[in-house]
């Protein structure tokens, strides 16, 4: 579809003269072959590995499906042909509607409503649900400031049933996908309600050593033949359970085996319900590491025979290319390229098998086979944020009387609300009864001098009159507390009145 777009805006129109006839906004099919050809070779998606050939063999697909039409307004037939036959653009393009970036907020996918449980579940099974914290909830949760503790229980909790864990990893799984990829929703790109969610969790789980998916119906793995011409040829020359050949051409007869096999399939790996969402991978290869999560995820999502399969084919293919010692499997085309051209269609392909799909299944699976220790592995930070949400909603937690409706609690008691003259009464009479106790302390230290005393009390009466003036009601309560005592005046100096003081005169002695 993205070439459709481009293709129709790059396209140049002009007037061209057929059999004494002229014909406006048209263009030769010499001319639509060079267009999309180079617009092709500098997509993304493509590349320059693409051919004219291939470029033919698209637009074909475009006259049959309407994209162009002749000049005349025939389409349908695959007859296009690049020569000078004229073509035109027919008024409205069949385009599909395919995934754009997001402009403004993205769309959270729902976790599974635990309010409304599935019938014959217990509803010992739903968490505690948070709070809508108003003013008076929140005074009742932290009037421990206060003095008071709101009465509260202990929740503890059965373990969450198989099916509601895995619920909870096809939808964060789903979650992590969609922002990821980027998009406003995965509806653009996938039927969610196709999505198995037991199978996420058997190919996060049932895994060996090497990180194969092990099946638990054992009729649906590959058969031994197959297993061992794949590991003949991944392991060559040391072949683990088969005799080394003795005669020229084995390892091919072995390559065409594994290739008759996999192209009977009637369905490709990456099945035909997750096209798109693998498609739309294509657009994150600029971004390495986007993209390898992303197709780890999307990898997660498919049925647990077609991802070991996934993964025992792509690791072959990768080991073959690099293997030097392996004898050229074919005498025109190098070993990579023949890995993609035997394997692309049975990995992926769409089920109308329209447009390009054989480039776009190439180029995704260059990607895996470059990738695929990555992509075919758990992602560990998903498993690690969905086990950790799990053994949260399996926690022991606290559950205040009044958080919930709560029958088996008493509602607790809280303060009444009094008037302001009780309110003015109560502060007079409870603030000075600790006042009076602190001024009779001061009265009652004796070891403290007089002067700080004095000192003291009348910061105090200046700070609380009131109460200093219950204690010391007149002046005479007051002077009671300091008695006054007799001053005697110091004798006079006798030498003091001998001789009139005199200022100090220097002596010769001291003169320079």
């Amino acid at each position: 579809n993205e070439i459709i777009e481009l293709f129709r805006a790059g396209m140049p129109l002009r007037k061209h003269r057929c059999r004494f006839k002229s014909y406006e906004r048209c263009f030769k099919a010499s001319e639509a072959v060079d267009c999309l050809h180079e617009l092709l070779g500098s997509n993304q998606n493509f590349g320059p590995e693409v051919t004219r050939d291939q470029t033919v063999k698209l637009l074909k697909k475009f006259l049959k499906n309407h994209v162009i039409e002749d000049i005349k307004g025939r389409w349908g037939k695959e007859d296009f042909e690049d020569d000078g036959h004229l073509y035109r653009f027919p008024p409205s393009s069949p385009l599909k509607s395919y995934p754009k970036k997001p402009s403004c907020g993205k769309e959270v996918i729902k976790f599974p409503d635990w309010n409304e449980p599935k019938a014959g579940t217990s509803q010992e099974h739903i968490p505690v649900k948070s709070v809508t914290m108003n003013s008076e909830m929140w005074y009742k949760r932290h009037s421990i400031a206060i003095g008071e503790v709101p009465a509260c229980k202990l929740v503890f909790r059965r373990l969450l049933t198989q099916t509601n864990i895995e619920e909870i990893w096809k939808s964060m799984t789903l979650s992590r996908l969609q922002k990821v990829l980027g998009l406003d929703s995965l509806d653009e790109v996938l039927d969610t309600k196709l999505v198995n969610s037991k199978h996420i969790v058997q190919n996060v789980y049932n895994v060996n050593k090497q990180g194969i998916v092990t099946l638990e119906d054992k009729s649906k793995e590959l058969p031994h033949w197959i297993l061992s011409a794949m590991k003949c040829l991944a392991n060559w020359p040391s072949c683990s359970d088969l005799k080394q050949p003795t005669y020229s051409g084995f390892e091919r007869d072995v390559f065409k085996t594994i290739v008759d096999y996999f192209g009977q399939m009637k369905k490709p790996l990456l099945t035909f319900h997750f096209f798109d969402i693998f498609v739309s991978v294509l657009g994150l290869l600029q971004k390495p590491s986007k993209a390898v999560e992303a197709l780890q995820i999307s990898c997660l999502l498919l049925p647990p025979e077609n991802r070991k399969r996934l993964q025992l084919l792509v690791r072959m293919m990768a080991r073959i290319s690099l293997n030097q010692d392996l004898p050229p499997l074919s005498e025109s085309v190098r070993t990579r390229t023949l890995m993609v051209q035997a394997f692309s269609r049975c990995i992926l392909c769409s089920k109308d098998e329209i447009d390009l799909d054989e480039l776009l299944a190439a180029k995704l699976v260059s990607f895996l086979m470059d990738n695929y220790q990555e992509i075919l592995s758990v992602p560990s930070a998903l498993k690690s944020s969905i086990e950790d949400h799990v053994v949260h909603l399996q926690r022991v937690q606290i559950k205040y009387a009044g958080a919930d409706s709560d029958a088996t609690l008493p509602p607790p008691s809280f303060c009444h609300q009094i008037s302001t003259d009780e309110f003015e009464y109560q502060r007079a009479t409870g603030s000075q009864e600790p006042l009076a106790a602190l001024l009779e302390e001061i009265v009652m230290n004796k070891e403290i001098s007089v002067k700080d005393k004095k000192k003291k009390l009348k910061q105090f009466q200046k700070s609380y009159p009131e109460v200093y003036r219950v204690r010391f009601p007149t002046p005479e309560t007051e002077a009671m507390l300091f008695p006054e005592k007799t001053k005697q005046k110091p004798p006079i100096l006798m030498w003091a009145l001998k001789k009139p003081f005199q200022p100090f005169h220097r002596t010769r002695s001291f003169r320079m």
